[in-house]
């Protein structure tokens, strides 16, 4: 197979959770397939997601989707890892002094709050909403009132989560902005999740950044997600991609919409394209 030039390939970006797996958390076998043979061309493919790295390792892996000259970029952009290289080529953190401040508001509002370490959730709480974040992403907790004690560098994110009352999540978030507005972007991951990273991250910023670092014109991106924090992905990339399952906020931003959804093969007619 001749080999194709930068400004002939394509990068893939996918969202996971709503996009690129099914309810079930699997990957589909057409989807697979066609995503196998998307890469096979010559092509590069990008998990991006707002879960942390380790736990998208883990998923890569066992999804079977860690293919040479793939990347990692987590917490909703604020993190780029070169599979190759096994490295990190790009983090910004949110500032430690922030951290006191944000969780502060977060008790004060009723609203649960946690962050990341490299392997680890750390949180004050391990309530409900705790427990329902984790029986996917299964991660080491820490428990404690003593957050930024317990975190060796400036974390990627803060995630705020309410299960009951939306309002009081949206409550919290702009008293958020209103004190910190000026350096970090807040988006919903899903109507639970409240997602708090700094203005430098954002999933439209890894495109762009990634498809620099590759040598790759932003027409060459494809991106597909199906939450508001997808958004900013799907107005960069050359050709942006809503699940049919997603919400119609989402849909306006996007260049197509799949036919179908996550559960029934949704993105691989697109994949399939031999000239996308």
């Amino acid at each position: 197979m001749t080999e194709l030039r930068n400004e002939e390939k394509k990068i893939f970006f996918s969202d996971l959770d709503g996009t690129l797996l099914t309810s079930d958390k699997r990957i589909s076998a057409r989807t697979k397939k066609a995503l196998d043979d998307f890469v096979l061309r010559g092509n590069h493919f990008a998990i991006c997601t707002g879960r942390g790295l380790d736990n998208v390792l883990d998923v890569s892996r066992n999804l079977e989707v860690d293919y040479p000259g793939s990347f990692l970029i987590c917490y909703n952009g604020a993190l780029i890892y070169d599979h190759d290289k096994e490295e990190v080529i790009f983090r910004v953190g949110v500032p430690l002094e922030m951290i006191p401040g944000i969780f502060e508001m977060a008790a004060s509002h009723h609203v649960h709050a946690h962050t990341y370490t490299a392997d680890s959730l750390v949180t004050p709480d391990n309530g409900e909403e705790m427990q329902y974040y984790n029986r996917v992403i299964k991660r080491p907790l820490i428990v404690t009132d003593d957050i930024t004690g317990n975190l060796p560098e400036e974390p990627c994110k803060v995630i705020a989560i309410e299960l009951h009352d939306l309002q009081k999540l949206e409550r919290f978030r702009q008293a958020v902005m209103e004190k910190y507005g000026d350096r970090v972007t807040t988006v919903y991951s899903n109507p639970y999740y409240l997602e708090i990273f700094m203005k430098e991250a954002g999933k439209g910023s890894a495109v762009k950044r990634l498809s620099e670092y590759l040598g790759i014109p932003i027409a060459g991106t494809i991106a597909a997600g199906d939450e508001q924090n997808d958004i900013s992905m799907i107005e960069e990339a050359g050709l942006g991609i809503a699940m049919a399952n997603a919400g119609e906020e989402v849909k306006r931003a996007a260049n197509a919409v799949t036919e179908t959804d996550n559960d029934h093969d949704g993105l691989a007619p697109f994949l399939e394209l031999r000239d996308l």
